[in-house]
């Protein structure tokens, strides 16, 4: 893989990067938000290590402008010492793909970030999923309610995908993290937390909930007026 980290701590990022290229990958490795965005804009790289703490420009921003203003799904894994659901919730609200927090196992590190550039690089196929006002196009990644566009993150879209595929039945938690995270799930309460986002995008800003919570086994999504 060709990996970009953009990490301050000149340990940490000197760690990663050895770790990294040790394991056979091309490493760029930069300690500001500023030469971060830039590579990131002009270079093609199978994920991103980005901190959420930068001089120049802090990782939210620099994450919100390599979706929103260079247009890329470079896979962004979100490096940072504030484990609150508002801060994770901040990151993938602004397209980070998934989250760590300080201290972090690298070998972990590395399982996470070869997850999600498979994920992007697999070919989904050609067709539009629906529940209610819904939709989904797994050629163009597009999703749409009520005829307005939603912005994803690819963890959000792979969810959103394996729900409205065994929609309306319900989708156990474990088959879930295995659809997302296959064999190497992270910490337990990773999978509310992306369930907490998506349900932030496709559902508060409208009249009618799609996403629905089965308590301790799992989520369905359902049009139905009598689902759990």
């Amino acid at each position: 893989m060709n990996i970009l980290v953009i990490e301050d701590d000149e340990g940490l990022r000197t760690c990663i990067a050895k770790f990294l290229a040790l394991k056979g990958h091309q490493v760029n490795a930069v300690g500001d938000g500023v030469t971060g965005l830039h590579l990131a804009v002009v270079n093609s790289y199978d994920a991103i290590v980005l901190d959420l703490s930068l001089p120049g420009i802090d990782g939210l921003d620099v994450c919100a402008r390599i979706r929103s203003d260079a247009s890329k799904d470079t896979p962004v894994l979100m490096l940072t010492g504030r484990s609150s659901l508002d801060d994770k919730l901040a990151g993938f609200d602004t397209g980070a793909d998934d989250y760590m927090v300080k201290p972090i196992e690298l070998e972990e590190l590395l399982a996470r970030l070869t997850a999600l550039s498979k994920r992007v690089k697999a070919q989904p196929p050609q067709t539009v999923l629906k529940v209610g006002d819904l939709s989904l196009n797994l050629d163009t990644l597009e999703a749409k309610r009520a005829n307005q566009q939603i912005s994803l993150t690819p963890i959000a879209l792979r969810i959103l995908e394996t729900l409205m595929q065994n929609a309306p039945h319900v989708v156990k938690r474990e088959q879930l993290e295995k659809a997302i995270w296959q064999k190497k799930p992270p910490s337990s309460n990773s999978l509310q937390t992306h369930i907490h986002y998506l349900r932030d995008v496709i559902d508060k800003p409208f009249d009618k909930p799609l996403l629905h919570t089965v308590h301790g086994i799992g989520y369905r999504m359902s049009d139905a007026t009598d689902s759990c």
